[in-house]
């Protein structure tokens, strides 16, 4: 048995890096894990955009406001280029989808965005197909670059004394006031530990005899080295299909029993972002595979990315490109999940967030501002046990409609 730690945090992308720095801002004895030398994560694949204008309800919109406030003075903090920018985004209608329609679907976000026409749509992305499309959406864009946003995370992290390991977590073990890590290196011990693995969550907490309302899709992307080419604004579509993907698969959760399943069938949101160094990250296709270890054929994939983008954005087509896969963690509400786990009050999760590289930075420093006392009525509302709440109403609910109908059915 190694040193005793107040905390180990599960996962060093993105969400895992930001919540250990807060944590030992605090002045907590925190160990930071990472199954993977060279990050392989959600993070590396993300597009870096960050909605600060999407918030839909007023839980949503605090956060997005903190997250807009907690990025101006970010870089500073961490003392580290994070490329933090504005950009247009530009948010591509089809053919088959009325302009207007479309725009009033966004009405209840913090900043609807501004509708354009072909015309002006190709004006402000000249890469634009303008016979793809039937008009297209606008607005101003928060963005970084996210993998030097979780390095300069981590450094700071280690600068404050905390500590991190190259290691895969096999299992955990919780007693009453401490829980045992078991890695492929190694036995570390803490008081608490946060569950910040994003897609693997789910399994490392099943292996560990847990369940766990969290959930992930095989999301891929294409990446391309550095060029001359330049696109203007990040490109994605209006109507985003991924959201509706996500919430049909959690209408069953048995299915999520066994792996051999493929819940629904796999979507592609065409979209496009360029970094300041000049490579692409074109994508993204999203499939529901209850398996994280199922291979999927990239050929297949990339031959769709392809045919896609030759439609929306042409130039973009056959540009060489790497294809990458990764796990993306969602919930069921579009909601991120932060806390205890029901009845292991030592195993916290911070996952699924939907809107992460504008969530995380406030969550995670609320969530270690609360861990330290702080009442916070946010963090209770993104509970894991809200879940278990709300399935117990509809199990209520469901059982009421029952009792009536049988009811009725028996007086007929």
């Amino acid at each position: 048995m190694q040193k005793n730690y107040d905390w180990i945090v599960v996962g060093a992308g993105f969400t895992g890096a930001a919540l250990a720095y807060e944590l030992t801002k605090k002045g907590f004895a925190v160990l930071l894990l990472e199954q993977n030398s060279q990050p392989d994560n959600a993070t590396c694949y993300s597009y870096g955009g960050l909605a600060f204008w999407s918030g839909s309800t007023t839980l949503t919109r605090q956060l997005c406001d903190e997250g807009k406030t907690r990025y101006q003075i970010l870089a500073s903090e961490l003392d580290a280029n994070i490329e933090f920018r504005e950009l247009d985004l530009l948010l591509t209608i089809d053919k088959e989808n009325n302009p207007q329609t479309v725009l009033q679907s966004y009405n209840h976000v913090t900043q609807p965005p501004k509708l354009l026409s072909i015309k002006e749509a190709c004006k402000l992305e000249p890469l634009l197909n303008p016979d793809a499309i039937s008009g297209a959406l606008t607005i101003k864009h928060g963005h970084i670059q996210p993998e030097k946003t979780a390095q300069a995370y981590i450094q700071a992290f280690l600068r404050l004394g905390g500590k991190l390991k190259i290691s895969q977590v096999l299992q955990f073990h919780t007693l009453h006031k401490s829980t045992t890590v078991t890695t492929t290196t190694g036995k570390y011990e803490s008081a608490k530990i946060a569950i910040c693995a994003g897609g693997i969550s789910r399994k490392l907490l099943k292996e560990s005899g847990i369940s766990t309302q969290t959930y992930f899709t095989h999301a891929e992307i294409l990446e391309t080295a550095p060029t001359e080419i330049k696109l203007s604004t990040l490109v994605m579509p209006a109507k985003l299909q991924r959201f509706q993907l996500e919430a049909n698969s959690t209408q069953n959760d048995e299915l999520w029993c066994n792996d051999g399943n493929q819940i629904e069938t796999a979507i592609l949101d065409t979209g496009a972002v360029q970094f300041l160094d000049g490579r692409f990250r074109l994508g993204q296709i999203s499939r529901i595979l209850v398996n994280p270890n199922t291979r999927i054929d990239a050929k297949i994939s990339e031959d769709w990315l392809r045919s896609q983008l030759s439609q929306i954005l042409p130039a973009l087509a056959n540009l060489p490109a790497t294809w990458h896969h990764c796990l993306v963690a969602f919930s069921k509400d579009n909601l991120p999940i932060i806390g205890t786990v029901p009845q292991h009050e030592n195993i916290y999760l911070f996952s699924g967030f939907s809107n992460p590289l504008v969530f995380v930075p406030p969550s995670a420093q609320r969530f270690a501002n609360w861990i330290s006392g702080d009442k916070d009525e946010i963090m209770n509302q993104l509970s894991p046990n809200r879940l278990e709440k709300r399935d117990t109403i509809k199990v209520a609910i469901a059982s009421l409609f029952s009792t009536v109908r049988n009811h009725l059915q028996r007086k007929n």
